[in-house]
């Protein structure tokens, strides 16, 4: 990954669009050099449903970033998620004209475009061909074919599939918002390059990123990505259920769940009370906290029931499957207090809340190391990665030369940056 070189990721999700600008710094870490957020309108459970409405949200994400921190952005790497994903596994191989020559990239790329002709169902297009481990006639386990002769070079591939239709309604978004599409990566992907080690995905780990409209699943072992899945209901949905058992509006339930909302109701005592402002002039609710946290609990319990099912259906409970590493929740639903103790409880695993520490570079402020942030820090990562970059400079424009001075630069941008967050209200 380079130094210096600028990538924007773009998360477009239920509740809230987050532009973020980062760069690597001389120690391999991240620097964001600047956020915009903004509300998100038109997105249902990760999926567009009012074009209009989510590239308004876009522009306002996108022209806070611009404005506050004298950024022009361009191309952005956009993060996908929503019911319409599934994943698949699947096997190919290709013969090679001349086996005495070294397999090199093209052979490679070769298998992987063969792959992507794979015959899915009407409707469907592939987003991710992820190799998980190559065979060298008949040589299994090889992870780095490149420079290795063979005449039949074979793989299993992880698949990543979605809806054309969703595909396109997300792309187009981001182009009728005056920018491009560098490339589209699976949200807990994304999620996972920020808050998981290499470790964890060399012992086994399950990823949970609790969104608003979705909660994302993605499953590593022996550092392979094993199986994907998207969970169509998240955060939201606990508000919704709070909101219709304690019959208050949106706003009140979504404040509840965040100051007092707890997934364990043995950790509230009965005389618990929380007062609630009546609605033109009707007196104050009086709500149950230990109530409040039935209603949560019984939402949680469904949400992490579905995930331990994507668990045991694919065999990772046990035997050499076993996901040592245990569950990392991350995503904005696992703020939510004692989840953390309630999935233990009821997957049986080990569990920690993930956070993007150690990828962010030093004095990185604490919002941005936030789970809420975690899809967003993992785009810019995977963009960096995959070497979709671009260069800017604030004034003048992109294109034109002479760039300014890259110190004073980035400490202009610093200095907004930490005025934005503190001023912030969103």
């Amino acid at each position: 990954m380079d130094v210096g070189k600028i990538v924007f990721g773009l998360d477009i999700g239920t509740t809230k669009i987050v532009c973020l600008a980062g760069q690597l710094n001389k120690y391999g870490k991240l620097e964001i050099l600047g956020v915009g957020k903004a509300e998100s309108l038109g997105v249902k459970r990760g999926i567009v449903n009012n074009i209009m409405q989510t590239v308004k949200s876009i522009n306002h994400a996108v022209d806070t970033l611009e404005s506050n921190f004298s950024i022009k952005i361009d191309c952005v790497c956009t993060g996908i998620a929503g019911q319409h994903i599934r994943s698949l596994q699947h096997s190919d191989y290709i013969t090679r004209d001349n086996p005495e020559k070294y397999i090199d990239k093209t052979d490679i790329q070769q298998l992987h475009d063969n792959v992507k002709k794979l015959i899915l169902l009407p409707g469907e297009e592939i987003i991710h061909v992820l190799a998980q481990d190559y065979k060298i006639d008949g040589q299994a386990d090889i992870s780095e074919p490149e420079g290795m002769h063979g005449s039949r070079l074979e793989a299993n591939f992880h698949i990543v599939a979605g809806q054309t239709a969703a595909i396109k309604n997300i792309t187009k978004c981001v182009v009728e918002s005056g920018l491009k599409v560098n490339a589209l990566n699976l949200e807990p992907l994304a999620s996972a390059d920020a808050v998981l080690s290499s470790e964890e995905k060399e012992a086994g780990v399950v990823l949970v990123d609790i969104g608003g409209g979705t909660t994302d699943v993605a499953i590593f072992k022996d550092g392979i990505i094993k199986h994907t899945a998207v969970i169509p209901f998240g955060g939201n949905v606990i508000t919704e259920d709070i909101k219709e058992g304690c019959s208050i509006i949106h706003r009140d339930a979504e404040l509840l769940k965040i100051k007092f909302g707890s997934a364990l109701p043995s950790e509230n005592k009965e005389s618990e009370i929380v007062s609630i402002p009546g609605l033109r002039g009707h007196e104050p609710k009086e709500i149950s906290l230990k109530n409040l946290s039935k209603i949560i609990k019984a939402r949680v319990e469904e949400i992490i029931d579905q995930v331990y099912r994507q668990i045991t259906a694919y065999g990772f409970q046990e035997g050499k499957n076993k996901l040592i590493a245990g569950v990392v929740l991350t995503g904005g639903g696992s703020q939510l207090r004692h989840i953390k103790q309630l999935t233990e409880y009821i997957t049986g695993m080990s569990t920690r809340i993930g956070y993007s520490n150690e990828h962010l570079a030093q004095g990185t402020s604490e919002e941005i190391a936030n789970p809420s942030y975690a899809t967003s820090v993992g785009l810019v990562l995977r963009g960096l990665k995959a070497n979709n970059l671009q260069d800017i400079s604030g004034d003048p424009p992109i294109g034109e030369d002479n760039p300014p001075d890259n110190d004073s630069f980035f400490e202009t941008w610093s200095k907004k940056f930490l005025q934005y967050l503190s001023n912030d209200s969103i």
